[in-house]
C-alpha cells in the first residue's frame, strides 16, 4: 500500500531484493566484461544484508531495554572489536606484530571520547547513552575510522617493507626514527584522510549526505537535519583522522626500532591466521570426503569383483 504524505513506507525484503537487483546488474555486466570485481560485489552485497539484519535485532532489544548500561558498553565494544578484526584480519595484506591490540586501542581511544563529548555537548543528548542516539553514533565513527586506519597503516608498512630506501638513507646520515619516518607518517595521513575531507568539502553542495536524508525522512525539520549532519561530519573527521595518527605512530614504532633500525623482520606479508586456519580446515574436510568416497569406491569395486567371481564359477 502507498504510504501516505510525510508517512514512511513500510519496506519488505521484497523491496530490498529489488535494491540487491542494482548490484546484480553490476556484478553481470562485470562477469560479462571480465572485469573481476562482480564477486567482490555479491559476497559485499550478501553480507550487508546478514550483518544489518543481525543488528537491525540487536538493536530492537538494546533500544527496547529499560537499563541501556546492561547492554550498550558491551554493544560499543563488540562494534570496535568486529572493526579492528575486519581492519586487521580482512582488509590489511601486510601486518606487524602486536598489530590487533595496537589498532583497537586507536579506535576506541578516537570513537568513545568523540561520540562522548560529541553527543552529550555538541549534540545535546541528556542522557549522552541513549541508545537510540549513542549506538549509531559510535557505529558511524568505527567504520570511518576503521577506513583511515587501514589506508594509513598500509601505506605505512608499504613504504618501510617495500621502498625503505628513503628511510634507510635518513638513519644513515644520523637522523632518528621519528625525522626519518615523518615524511612517511605525513604521507600515510594526507591518503587516509582524503575522503573524509573531501567528503566534508563538497557535502551540501553536490551531494545530500544519508545521514541528513534519514533526519528529514524521519521528520526533523532540514534546518535540524543540516546541524545534525554538520555535527556528524565534524565528530566523523575528527576521530577518523585521531584514529589514523594513533594507528601511525604505532606502525611504525614497531617497524622502527628504538635503535633507529627498520626491522622487516616485524612485518607480516602472510594471510592471517584466521584465514590459514580456515583453509587448513576445509582442505581437511576435502580431504575427509574424498577418503570417505575412496573408500566406498573400492568396497562397491570388491563387492562387484566378488558378484562377477560367482557368476563365473557358477
Amino acid at each position: 500500500m502507498d504510504a501516505t504524505p510525510g508517512e514512511s513506507s513500510n519496506l519488505t525484503w521484497g523491496n530490498v531484493g529489488l535494491g540487491l537487483a542494482f548490484i546484480l546488474f553490476n556484478a553481470i555486466i562485470s562477469s560479462t566484461l571480465h572485469l573481476g570485481v562482480g564477486s567482490s560485489l555479491v559476497t559485499s552485497a550478501l553480507r550487508c544484508i546478514v550483518q544489518l539484519a543481525l543488528m537491525g535485532l540487536v538493536l530492537q532489544r538494546v533500544f527496547e531495554t529499560n537499563n541501556p548500561w546492561a547492554s550498550e558498553p558491551s554493544h560499543v565494544l563488540v562494534l570496535n572489536f568486529l572493526g579492528t578484526l575486519e581492519a586487521v584480519a580482512n582488509k590489511s595484506k601486510k601486518r606487524y606484530h602486536n598489530m590487533f591490540p595496537s589498532i583497537l586501542v586507536s579506535i576506541l581511544g578516537s570513537t568513545i571520547p568523540v561520540s562522548i563529548i560529541g553527543a552529550r555537548f555538541a549534540m545535546a543528548v541528556t542522557p549522552f547513552w541513549t541508545p537510540a542516539q549513542y549506538i549509531p553514533v559510535v557505529g558511524m565513527l568505527c567504520g570511518n575510522a576503521v577506513s583511515a586506519v587501514v589506508v594509513a597503516v598500509a601505506y605505512v608498512l608499504k613504504e618501510i617493507y617495500d621502498n625503505r630506501d628513503k628511510v634507510e638513507t635518513y638513519l644513515a646520515y644520523g637522523a632518528s626514527r621519528f625525522e626519518a619516518c615523518s615524511p612517511v607518517a605525513r604521507e600515510a595521513l594526507r591518503i587516509a584522510l582524503t575522503p573524509t575531507i573531501s567528503q566534508m568539502s563538497v557535502i551540501g553542495i553536490i551531494s545530500i549526505p544519508g545521514m541528513m536524508t534519514g533526519a528529514i525522512l524521519g521528520g526533523s525539520s532540514v534546518d535540524q537535519a543540516a546541524k545534525l549532519q554538520m555535527i556528524i561530519m565534524f565528530m566523523i573527521s575528527a576521530s577518523s583522522a585521531l584514529a589514523a595518527m594513533v594507528a601511525t605512530i604505532f606502525a611504525l614504532s614497531v617497524v622502527v626500532d628504538s635503535e633507529h633500525r627498520i626491522r622487516p623482520d616485524r612485518v607480516d606479508v602472510k594471510e592471517h591466521a584466521i584465514w590459514r586456519g580456515r583453509n587448513w580446515v576445509w582442505a581437511q574436510i576435502v580431504g575427509g570426503v574424498k577418503c570417505v568416497a575412496c573408500c566406498w569406491r573400492r568396497k562397491e569395486e570388491r563387492v562387484n569383483g566378488h558378484h562377477d567371481g560367482e557368476r563365473l564359477l557358477g
